[in-house]
C-alpha cells in the first residue's frame, strides 16, 4: 500500500478493528533482553502516555521511505551465519534478520521526529508459523506494520500473521501479549531463515 492509499483509509470501520488488542504482560524475547543490555540508552525506562501518532501525507511518505531504503540497504541473513548465534538483536550496518531492520527503521523514525511510543516492537508468527519480528506503527488511522518482506505499509489485520506480543506504549522494557493463548512463553524469535 503506498501512502496516499494509506490516508484515504479513515479510521477503519471494517469488522477487524484497526487497533491490536492487548492482553495483559507478556515476556520480553530474549534478543531484546540482550539488545537493552548492550545499549541501555535506546531501552530507558521511562513512564509516558500511550499515545496515537497524527498521521499527514509527509509522514505517512517517511514511513515508506524509511521502509524502502533500509529494505534496500540491509541484505537478509540470518543470526547464525551472521553472527555464529541463534538470536542477536543490533543495529545492522548492510546486513541482518528482521529484528535488525526494525531497529534501524525505529532508530531512524525516531531521529525524523516520531516518538518512540508509537514505534512497538512485535512479534509475530508469519504464514508458516515461523518466529517473526516486524515494527508496528502506532497512528490515529490504525496500526500498521513496517516489514523487511514488504516495502509497503500493511494494516496489522491485513497482514497474515498471528500476532502474540508488542512493546508496551508506556514503557519500552514492558511487552503487552496480543493473543489470549499461552503461545507467547519463548522469549525467542528465531526461525530457520533470515525472516
Amino acid at each position: 500500500m503506498m501512502p496516499q492509499e494509506v490516508m484515504a483509509l479513515g479510521n477503519g470501520s471494517e469488522s477487524t478493528p484497526a487497533f491490536a488488542t492487548e492482553f495483559g504482560k507478556a515476556r520480553p524475547p530474549v534478543g531484546f533482553v540482550r539488545f537493552c543490555a548492550d545499549n541501555p540508552a535506546d531501552c530507558k525506562d521511562r513512564t509516558s502516555r500511550a499515545r496515537r501518532i497524527a498521521m499527514d501525507p509527509d509522514r505517512w511518505n517517511l514511513l515508506y521511505q524509511v521502509n524502502t531504503y533500509v529494505n534496500g540497504k540491509i541484505a537478509p541473513v540470518s543470526d547464525m551465519e551472521l553472527y555464529g548465534e541463534a538470536e542477536r538483536w543490533t543495529y545492522p550496518v548492510d546486513a541482518g534478520d528482521c529484528e535488525d531492520y526494525l531497529l534501524l527503521k525505529k532508530k531512524y523514525l525516531q531521529g525524523l521526529g516520531f516518538p518512540q511510543e508509537g514505534l512497538l516492537i512485535t512479534v509475530v508468527l508469519d504464514e508458516q508459523s515461523q518466529g517473526h519480528a516486524v515494527l508496528t506503527v502506532v497512528t490515529d488511522k490504525g496500526d500498521f506494520i513496517l516489514d523487511n518482506r514488504r516495502n509497503d505499509i500493511t494494516r496489522w489485520k491485513d497482514t497474515k500473521y498471528t500476532f502474540l506480543k508488542r512493546q508496551s506504549q508506556t514503557n519500552p522494557r514492558v511487552w503487552v501479549a496480543l493473543v489470549k493463548e499461552k503461545t507467547i512463553a519463548s522469549g525467542a524469535v528465531v526461525s530457520s531463515s533470515a525472516h
